[in-house]
Order: C-alpha cells, then structure tokens, then sequence
C-alpha cells in the first residue's frame, strides 16, 4: 500500500485536528447559548413562582381551593402571565389552568415537581413553551403549581444558530483545508528542494552542497548537518581517491623493477655470479615492496577503525630501554653516533606496548635514513608536568618550512630520491602521527635546512585509577 507524502500527511492530521476543534467550538458555543437564552426565561418563571406563593400566602388560613381559583381568576385572567398558569392541589386536583393549558394534557403529570423548580420545554399547539414546576407549601397546605412562558424567540435562534454551523463549518473547513495543504508545501518545499539537490550529488561532483537555508528551524540545522556530512564524505573520498593513486605509484615502481630485472636476466645466457646479482636485485625490490604492502594494510586498518590497540598501563622508560641495544648496533654499522638521555625514574602510560614501540622505531629510524655518517642520534624521554615528552633528534639533512607542514601526510617525501634509494615510502611519519592521535598526545617537529632534525613527542601520563587494561578501537 502506497503510502501518503509528508506534505498530505500533516493535512490530514491537520484537518482532523481542526473538525474535532469545530465539533468541540460548535457544541460548546451551542450549549452556552442555549443555557443564556433558556436561563433569561427560567429567572422571568421563577419570579411568577415567587408572586403565587405570596399570592397564595395572602388567602385566609383555611380558605377553600374555589376561593383560591376565583382570586387567580381575577388577578390572572386577563393577564399575558397567566396564559400559561397551572394551580393543583395536594391530591392532584386542579384548584387553577389557564384557558390556554384547560385544551391541553396536564404538564406536571409526567413529573413529580420538587422542592426547587423543575423546568422543562414543551412543544404544545405549534409552539414551544417554557415550563417551571415547584411544590409549595403555604399555610400547611402542599400545592403543585406550573409556569409557563413562550420559547418559540430562544428556539428559533438555537435553530438559526445551527444552520449557521451547519452552512459554514464546513466552509471553513474547506478553506483551512486548503490553507493546511498550502502552508504544509510551503514548509517542506526546501526538503524538495534539498531531495533534488542530493539526487544530483555523486563520485564526480562530491564539491557539490545543499542550498543553505537561513530559517533558523529544524530544516536549517538539517541542510546544515547534511553539509557537514558531505564535507567529511568528500575528504574521505579525495583521502581514498589520493591513497589509491599513491599506493598505485608506489607498487608500479618497484614491481617495473623486478620485471625489468627478471627479463634482462632471462635474455641471454649468464654466468652464476651475474644470475645472483640480479636475484639479489629483485629479493631487495621483493622486501622493499613487501614492506610498502604491509604499511599500506596498516593504513587501510587504521582508516576503517579496525587497529585494535590493547590500552593498558605501561612503562615507557622500560620500552625506550629495550630498544636502544638494537639501535646501537645499527649506529655502529652506519657509523653515527647514537646516545640516548632516559630517565631512571618509571613513567607510567595507558597506551599499547606494541603500537608505542612502533612509534619510537620510525622516529629512530627516519633520523638515521637522513643522517649522513658521520653524524649523531640522540634519544630522550623526561617528565614534564603531567606529560611524558619524547623526542628524537639528528644531525642530519634538515627539513625546509615549507615540507615540515606536510612531512605527517601519506606518502609525501622531502627528498623522493634519496628516499627510495633509503627505502622509504612516505608512511612512517603519518603511522607515527596516526599511533600519538589514538594516545591522545601531540608530535611536532623542530628543524632547519642543514641542522638536523627533532622530533618531539608529548603523551599524557597515567592517572590514579586507571591501572586496568582497556581494549579500544
């Protein structure tokens, strides 16, 4: 089954809403019209009940019901108020009835008349009549006595009354109807206009963005919200689109390599020591495009959000230490001089163990690519406030101004020659940044052209009460 738009879907909710207003108005205001008019009626019959009981009153103690009638007679005969005026006696005999009521079936019959008046509208002879029934007692005496006055003005304008309603209710509801449907296509025309925008929006046109409303409702904050969505989905994609191209570059090179390799040494006969050197090519093109695959798996597992880091508390003095024997042999081999400065004093972190290694080996490993021999490393670690500081400084080749903004992107190089002939592909930098994001630290480098590099690192140290591992994503 089809369902029914926004737009006619808020119409219907407002018509209905508004028929049961009307119904509620209509009955209300029909009801409180009806109580004015029968109540200007009921005040003018209760003050005739008052006269007959006074009248009543004035008769002798132990005057007979003749005598009564005959006084009521007199008074009322000829009088506009005793047109409709009924007298009757403890047992239900009439003492009095108006010539009018004397055609007509008693009218107290049907009820028995209380203390207080009892009214009641009878439609008598074409005509409707206004009743007030009461029992009195006067003189020890019970008598049952009806007052009557025409209603036929208050009918007939409770009857206009309904026409009214009845002709231009649904009138009104016509035309709110139709203002309902206009005011809600009007409200939801920047949703149309929002739908067709969107529609148009794809892979090619990502710099596209919804037309920005200045309603300062709901709609805006969406048109809003949806444009910021888009932002972050275009630098997604740019980021995609940028780090498949990259990865491509960086593949084609060194598979161009071991192919161009592979085909030279397969083109004519060769002795064993030439056929080794260029194995030895190729199994170093091998490692290096290993190396570039498992960076590139490790980015891609970073931007999908499935690195799991293993968060607990860890020493990071204990972690520096283990690394510097490895590192000393490696300076030894390039002939640079490696020393280090870390504190004997523990310093405590909530961070993965693995991923913290990992940050420290690029750091170490980027200074020694670019520090020519003979030339110095130097490793520290100290406490500073709440922070544990890192850094790792050379005196190698130096970093311009202008790269240093940009050394934390994938794939960017200083130098793209010197680095492949070091092995470096442009990731180890933005690994490293990516590791001190997810331990909630900052990385910045200091460094002029032919000066060295330095490398610092600032992570939040460990608070009371957070000792317990963590896993986190």
């Amino acid at each position: 089954m089809k369902r029914f738009s926004i737009g006619m879907r808020l119409t219907l909710w407002y018509v209905a809403i508004f028929t049961l207003g009307e119904l509620v108005f209509a009955a209300g205001t029909w009801l409180i019209l009806q109580h004015s008019l029968f109540d200007l009626i009921d005040d003018s019959l209760e003050t005739q009940i008052e006269d007959l009981r006074n009248l009543i009153g004035s008769q002798q103690n132990g005057a007979i019901p003749a005598q009564i009638s005959a006084e009521m007679s007199t008074i009322y005969g000829h009088e506009h108020a005793g047109d409709y005026l009924e007298v009757y006696d403890g047992s239900g005999q009439p003492i009095y009835r108006s010539k009018f009521l004397q055609v007509q079936q008693p009218t107290h019959l049907s009820l028995d008349p209380p203390n207080q008046p009892a009214f009641r509208t009878r439609h008598i002879d074409r005509q409707y009549v206004r009743f007030a029934f009461e029992k009195l007692e006067v003189n020890g005496h019970v008598y049952t006595v009806g007052v009557g006055a025409t209603a036929d003005d208050a009918v007939e304008t409770l009857q206009l009354f309904r026409i009214y309603l009845q002709v231009f209710a649904p009138l009104w509801l016509l035309a709110s109807t139709g203002v309902g449907y206009w005011m809600s296509r009007k409200a939801l025309a920047p949703v149309d206009a929002l739908v067709r925008t969107a529609r148009d929006i794809s892979g090619t046109n990502l710099h596209r963005r919804l037309q920005t409303l200045k309603t300062g409702d709901e709609l805006q904050r969406l048109t809003d919200t949806l444009n910021a969505m888009l932002d972050r989905i275009e630098s997604a994609f740019q980021r995609i689109t940028q780090f498949t191209a990259d990865a491509s570059h960086e593949l084609r090179t060194p598979v161009s390599l071991i192919r161009t390799e592979a085909e030279l040494a397969l083109r004519r006969s060769r002795t064993d020591t030439e056929y080794r050197a260029s194995l030895r090519q190729i199994l170093g093109e091998a490692e290096r495009t290993s190396q570039l695959i498992e960076q590139l798996l490790e980015v891609a597992r970073e931007d999908s959000g499935r690195e799991s880091l293993a968060m607990q508390t860890v020493d990071l003095t204990k972690i520096l230490r283990g690394m510097v024997g490895s590192w000393q042999q490696v300076a030894v081999t390039r002939g640079i001089e490696f020393s280090t400065s870390i504190t004997e004093m523990g310093i405590p972190l909530m961070g993965d163990q693995t991923l913290l290694r990992r940050l420290a080996d690029i750091l170490l490993d980027n200074a020694f690519k670019y520090t020519p021999s003979p030339g110095s490393v130097r490793l520290a670690v100290e406490v500073q406030q709440d922070t544990a500081v890192m850094t790792v400084q050379d005196s190698g080749l130096g970093i311009a101004d202008e790269d240093q903004r940009r050394i934390f992107e994938r794939f960017y190089r200083v130098d793209k020659a010197r680095s492949r002939e070091q092995g470096g592909v442009g990731l180890g930098l933005a690994i490293a940044q990516w590791i001190v994001s997810q331990h909630r630290g900052t990385i910045c480098v200091e460094s002029q052209p032919g000066e060295g590099a330095k490398f610092r690192v600032a992570l939040p140290l460990v608070t009371v009460g957070t000792a317990s591992p963590v896993l986190a994503k």
